[in-house]
C-alpha cells in the first residue's frame, strides 16, 4: 500500500472496518451522552400527534443548512414561501430550488427504506434527486480533485475507477449492515467518512452523505422520521469538519472525527428537542386563542394546516376540504385581523403567515410572543 499523497488519486483508501481503536473510554462516553439525548429527540417526535408538523418543518431547516455548506444560500423563509408556489415560478430563485431538491431527496431516500435497506442504490437515487434534471452515475471520470478554498490546492484527490469505487462502496455498504458489535452512531460517524472520502459522484457528494446519515440513524431504529438538524452543527463547526474528516485520511485519526459527530448528534438532538418542545407549547397556545377569539372557524383541521404549512394560502384549505374558496379567504382574513396570521403578497400569490411559528424555525429562540387584539 503506497503513502497517501494529496494529489494521486487515493485508490488505497483502507476497507473498513478502521485497523484501530475505535471504541476507546472516550468515545464509548461521548457514545452514552449522543444516544441519550437521541433517545429523547425520538421520544419528543413521537409524542405530537400530528407527525406531519415535524416532516413538513424540520427538514426543510436541514435543507438550507446542509445546502449552505456548499455555499448554496437560501432562507428559510424562501423555501417555506416556494413550497406554496409553482416550481416553473420565474421569483424562486435556482439556489432555493436547489435546497429544495434536497428536502425532496431526504423524503425519497427515507421512502426507500421501506423497499431496500442502505446501499450504493439509495446513495445514487439521493443523488439524482438532490442534482437533477442532471442524471448522477458512479464516477468514470478521471481528474476528480478537491481543492483549499483559498489558495486552490489539491487537499484530496479521491479513488478513481469506476470498478475501484463501486468496490469500496460494497465494502462501505458491508460495514453498515454487518457490524452489530458496534454503535450504530459510531457506524454512521466512520460510514459518513468513507463515502466522503470515496466521493462516488462528480457532484452533490457532501449533501447525499448528509441525508444518508439520516437514513442510517433511522434504519438503525434509532429515530423514527428525518428530523435530526445535523447541518446546523457542521455549519456552526464547519472548519472543524473538513479538518477531521482530512485528520482521518492523513493521520488515520478516527478518534477525534468521531467524537466531533457524536458531540454533533448530541448538541442537535438536544437543540431540535428544545425546538419541538417550543413548537408544540405554541401550537397549544394558538388553539386556546383560535377557540377563544374565533371559536366559528376553529377546527382542529385547520389548525393543524397552519403549523404544517407555515405559509399558507387559500388554496391549500380548499385543497384539505376545511372550506371553499370564499370561505377559505374569509378565514384567514380573518386569523390574519386576530394576528393569528401575517397576509403577505409574494409576486402574484397571497400567502398566509404562521409568523410565531417562522420565528421559532428561523432561529435559536424558543419563546414567543403573545398574540394582542
Amino acid at each position: 500500500m503506497t503513502q497517501w499523497q494529496a494529489h494521486l488519486p487515493y485508490n488505497d483508501l483502507p476497507n473498513l472496518p478502521p485497523q484501530q481503536d475505535i471504541e476507546t473510554k472516550n468515545i464509548l462516553k461521548h457514545c452514552i451522552a449522543a444516544r441519550a439525548a437521541l433517545a429523547q429527540l425520538k421520544q419528543a417526535a413521537e409524542l405530537i400527534p400530528n407527525q406531519s408538523m415535524l416532516i413538513n418543518t424540520l427538514p426543510i431547516m436541514e435543507a438550507r443548512a446542509s445546502s449552505e455548506i456548499e455555499n448554496i444560500v437560501t432562507t428559510t423563509d424562501k423555501l417555506f414561501q416556494s413550497l406554496q408556489l409553482d416550481n416553473d415560478n420565474t421569483d424562486i430563485d435556482p439556489a432555493t430550488k436547489e435546497a429544495l431538491q434536497y428536502r425532496n431527496a431526504l423524503f425519497q431516500g427515507f421512502q426507500s427504506l421501506a423497499r431496500l435497506p442502505i446501499c450504493t442504490q439509495t446513495a445514487v437515487l439521493v443523488c439524482n434527486a438532490i442534482k437533477q434534471p442532471h442524471e448522477m452515475t458512479i464516477r468514470q471520470t478521471t481528474g476528480t480533485a478537491l481543492k483549499g478554498g483559498k489558495t486552490g490546492k489539491t487537499i484530496y484527490t479521491p479513488p478513481e475507477g469506476e470498478s475501484i469505487i463501486r468496490d469500496k462502496l460494497a465494502n462501505w455498504e458491508k460495514f453498515i449492515h454487518e457490524s452489530d458489535d458496534l454503535d450504530p452512531l459510531i457506524i454512521m460517524a466512520i460510514a459518513h467518512y468513507q463515502f466522503e472520502a470515496i466521493h462516488p459522484f462528480t457532484d452533490g457528494n457532501g449533501r447525499t452523505g448528509r441525508i444518508l446519515n439520516s437514513l442510517l440513524l433511522i434504519d438503525k431504529g434509532l429515530l423514527s422520521l428525518p428530523i435530526l438538524y445535523l447541518s446546523r452543527y457542521i455549519i456552526e463547526n464547519k472548519a472543524d469538519y473538513y479538518q477531521l474528516l482530512l485528520r482521518v485520511t492523513s493521520e488515520q485519526d478516527w478518534e477525534s472525527w468521531i467524537i466531533y459527530i457524536l458531540k454533533g448528534v448530541q448538541e442537535t438532538a438536544d437543540w431540535t428537542v428544545n425546538k419541538i418542545n417550543a413548537i408544540r407549547q405554541l401550537f397549544e397556545y394558538t388553539r386556546q386563542y383560535m377557540q377563544q377569539y374565533a371559536p366559528h372557524i376553529y377546527t382542529h383541521e385547520l389548525l393543524n394546516l397552519l403549523f404544517e404549512q407555515p405559509y399558507t394560502r387559500i388554496t391549500n384549505l380548499e385543497n384539505a376540504g376545511i372550506a371553499k374558496r370564499q370561505t377559505a379567504s374569509k378565514y384567514l382574513k380573518e386569523l390574519s385581523d386576530l394576528g393569528v396570521l401575517n397576509e403577505v403578497q409574494i409576486g402574484r400569490d397571497k400567502l398566509f403567515i404562521n409568523l410565531r411559528l417562522m420565528n421559532l424555525l428561523r432561529g435559536n429562540e424558543n419563546t414567543f410572543e403573545a398574540f394582542t387584539r
